[in-house]
């Protein structure tokens, strides 16, 4: 008989374990709830239930896997307890009204592939430990107030297919040794302040199709060996201050190629 207790008493504790996530995790969320204003979200969360109920969250194994909380009227700053949700894949804060520095705690997300922080009023640098975030597969910052310079550690993110870092306010020019990211797809950097040419280590990432260049101060040229590049459908540096010479891409682009320049569009195809 004893034993037979002792049996339902793990078993019971197995069920209480899988039905919920750790306390680490779940004073993560309620931290997260209570810098934003939570009660004011769109889809706010009954703190009395429970937690693979609340909007946007993702339970797996008694893990938060995936926090998705855009479009939910998000006010005030990302808590450092945002660290402690160390099995979370996907975070997506978009379109809402979040502020101030990205907390360092963040790197602690070692499992996050797709960072998604878009369309807030985020401000300060692009921290440079955002290198360390190395199985990061889309990286998703445009449309904040980030200033400086693209950090050099961004190159490190060689698991990254999309870089989308427009509508800022960066400077400097783009990292000569971006061709590390050899995984990429889309490269987007428009409406910044940045400067210098175009480094012709781009025309190293064989994997992508979008380059997305306009609003800028660019000089120079348009790299020619762009053109080999066989998976590339979409070219747009418009408003910059390149020379006419780029233009020659798209003669002999393999495929087809748009190429979006001052106030003309055009597309070449090569059988």
């Amino acid at each position: 008989m004893k034993t037979i207790k002792l049996t339902l008493a793990a078993l019971l504790f197995t069920c209480l374990t899988i039905a919920g996530v750790s306390n680490s995790e779940k004073e993560a969320l309620i931290a997260l709830y209570e810098n934003t204003n939570g009660a004011e979200w769109n889809n706010s969360w009954d703190l009395n239930t429970s937690i693979d109920t609340w909007h946007g969250v993702t339970v797996v194994d008694s893990k938060v896997v995936s926090l998705n909380l855009s479009f939910n009227n998000l006010q005030g700053t990302i808590p450092t307890e945002i660290g402690q949700l160390s099995n979370l894949q996907v975070l997506n804060l978009s379109f809402n009204k979040l502020k101030g520095d990205l907390p360092e705690a963040i790197v602690n997300l070692q499992k996050l592939y797709s960072l998604q922080l878009f369309l807030n009023q985020f401000e300060g640098e692009i921290p440079s430990w955002i290198g360390n975030m190395t199985n990061l597969e889309a990286l998703a910052l445009y449309s904040n107030k980030f200033s400086g310079t693209i950090p050099q550690s961004i190159t490190q993110l060689k698991k990254l297919k999309s870089l989308e870092l427009g509508s800022n306010f960066l400077t400097g020019k783009i990292p000569f040794e971006i061709n590390n990211l050899t995984e990429l797809k889309k490269l987007s950097l428009l409406d910044n302040q940045l400067v210098g040419q175009i480094p012709e280590t781009i025309a190293e990432l064989t994997n992508l199709e979008e380059l997305v260049l306009s609003s800028n101060n660019l000089t120079g040229r348009l790299p020619f060996e762009l053109s080999q590049l066989s998976k590339l459908k979409l070219i747009m540096v418009s408003d910059n201050l390149l020379n006419n010479d780029y233009v020659t891409v798209v003669d002999d682009a393999p495929n087809k190629v748009t190429l979006f320049l001052e106030d003309t569009t055009l597309a070449a195809n090569k059988e």
